[in-house]
């Protein structure tokens, strides 16, 4: 790929907060009534300095909303308190994953050791760059930490910050929460300090849960409910993770050997290095899977565990036959970070003949919920038909889990989310295929394991989001939606809009402004926004 991935991933992009009107080609489906809003990392110089990493970039908020047949676009950076105190000091002032600031250099290195040691875990950035999720009637631009910046999803006004840590003590949590069809959310946060020994932490926010109190609404998530809890296999290691798998009556947490060294992250400011430097890849090690039963909180005690791997992304899970089947974007090891510096991003040498990029594979498990201490050693006990994934009873009574390789080279996965936790056949992704920057979007037939795709010369589809037909009965009866952009400055950026069914384009929406590469985001009707 000769194109510079700078023009693409590492410029600064601009606001348009004032929405404008786009150009439509072909016809919108007149039921098509919403919001899609977009996160991701958008301005990465501030002054004079510069951010090393495209996870760096302070967010971009940007939106699409479709009204009888027309759509609009605007966008604005997320005002957090990250941003302000940048733009106050014309300078990068506030440390990212992997950019490590140090705001006042007459400190001396007594004070610096101090300031950072007195709490174990450093005080992160609130730059919420990677999604936009829901609690309650709530929007939250969110990334892994404990801060989220609500917006309003009509303006993308940023309305204020909350602390994950004012409503349940946790560190960190995912940017990836589930919705089940009452409404509620799902969550899964990590409690590094306090009370009790370090775990993962399961938690809910209940659909209806706005409050009010002396005539002021009190955030959704101050009535959050712990559910379960899974103590670390390593206290002093605990696994990093992106997402989550979800079924009708389980929450499936993966602690893979992807894991955050704490020490290192307490003295990463004193030493001189960044965040990012805390994640270590143990290829040696294994990946456990844990089951946590929704209802009870109690985690299902049989040992289910697989090889080494490295996973951002859930695609879905669901329970058949006294089953779980989960599939997950997976990775031989986490090279896809480094990808990301801004300097490699400039380097020429990402072009085919650099295969050292760890291809996306999805891949399928099987853990069979029959499974107990007396199961027949060395057998299978995946009973399924339809898969290739194995459960093999260990000697200790553990199961060994071996995954059914779906596809190869598709990330950021989405499916016709009326499917989530329920058995499903499509899902649908950014095309990955020599290197990590897609140029194609794509379905996969989990049955047939055929694929489709859209791709135009010299443009990068953000990943793709699907929008079901109302009161659609067939799983791929919908659209998909991908903000599509050009390092052409004679390809103006788009909303593309396909029929899921047959990837075949119905229409396009023509910005009359600057659009950035985004990494997630949601679609809100637009009786909710």
């Amino acid at each position: 790929m000769s194109t510079n991935m700078l023009t693409i991933y590492g410029k600064n992009g601009s606001e348009t907060p004032e929405p404008v009107a786009a150009q439509v080609t072909g016809s919108l489906p007149a039921w098509l009534q919403g919001t899609l809003i977009r996160n991701g990392p958008g301005l990465f110089s501030v002054g004079s300095s510069e951010y090393n990493h495209w996870f760096d970039g302070l967010s971009l908020i940007h939106s699409f909303t479709f009204c009888n047949g027309e759509v609009t676009y605007r966008s604005k950076f997320l005002k957090s308190e990250t941003y302000k105190r940048n733009i106050k000091a014309d300078r990068i002032a506030v440390s990212e994953f992997g950019t490590m600031i140090y705001p006042d250099p007459c400190k001396n290195i007594f004070s610096r050791t101090f300031t950072h040691l007195s709490n174990i875990i450093p005080d992160f950035t609130d730059n919420n760059l990677i999604n936009i999720i829901r609690y309650g009637r709530d929007y939250y631009a969110s990334s892994e930490v404990n801060y989220m910046n609500q917006i309003d999803p009509g303006t993308l006004e940023t309305v204020g910050r909350i602390n994950y840590r004012n409503h349940i003590a946790l560190n960190l949590a995912t940017a990836h929460p589930h919705y089940d069809e009452q409404g509620h959310t799902y969550n899964v946060g990590t409690a590094l300090m306090g009370p009790g020994l370090p775990k993962y932490v399961v938690f809910k926010v209940p659909a209806d849960a706005a409050v009010s109190e002396k005539g002021r609404d009190k955030p959704a998530l101050s009535r959050v409910q712990k559910v379960g809890s899974i103590p670390l296999r390593s206290t002093l290691s605990p696994s990093y993770y992106h997402s989550f798998g979800m079924t009708e009556n389980y929450i499936i947490f993966v602690e893979q050997p992807f894991k955050l060294d704490i020490l290192t992250l307490a003295t990463a400011y004193f030493r001189g290095v960044t965040w990012g430097s805390c994640l270590r890849f143990d290829k040696d090690d294994i990946t456990l899977f844990h089951v946590i039963n929704k209802k009870t909180g109690k985690v299902v005690k049989t040992r289910f565990y697989g090889d080494a791997l490295v996973v951002f992304h859930h695609i879905n899970a669901f329970e058949e036959d006294d089953h779980l089947v989960f599939d997950l974007i997976t990775y031989k090891d986490s090279s896809l970070y480094d990808t990301f510096y801004l300097q490699n991003l400039r380097s020429s040498s990402l072009s085919e003949s650099n295969m050292s990029f760890s291809p996306p594979t999805c891949q399928r498990f099987v853990l069979p919920l029959s499974a107990h201490k007396e199961s027949p050693r060395g057998t299978n006990l995946v009973t399924l038909v339809d898969t290739t994934a194995q459960a093999l009873v260990q000697e200790d009574g553990s199961v060994f889990c071996r995954p059914d390789v779906i596809f190869i080279g598709l990330e950021l996965p989405g499916i016709n989310y009326n499917f989530n936790a329920k058995k499903y056949r499509y899902f649908y992704g950014s095309r990955v295929e020599w290197s990590p920057h897609p140029n194609k979007i794509a379905k996969v037939d989990i049955v047939t394991r055929e694929h489709i795709e859209w791709t135009q010369d010299n443009c990068f589809p953000s990943e793709p989001v699907f929008v079901a037909s109302p009161g659609s009965v067939e799983e791929d009866d919908g659209v998909i939606l991908s903000s599509v952009i050009s390092p052409d400055p004679n390809i103006s950026p788009f909303m593309l809009i396909l029929n899921a069914k047959n990837f075949e384009e119905i229409a396009r929406a023509s910005i009359p402004a600057d659009v950035h590469m985004d990494l997630h985001g949601l679609f809100i009707p637009a009786a909710a926004v």
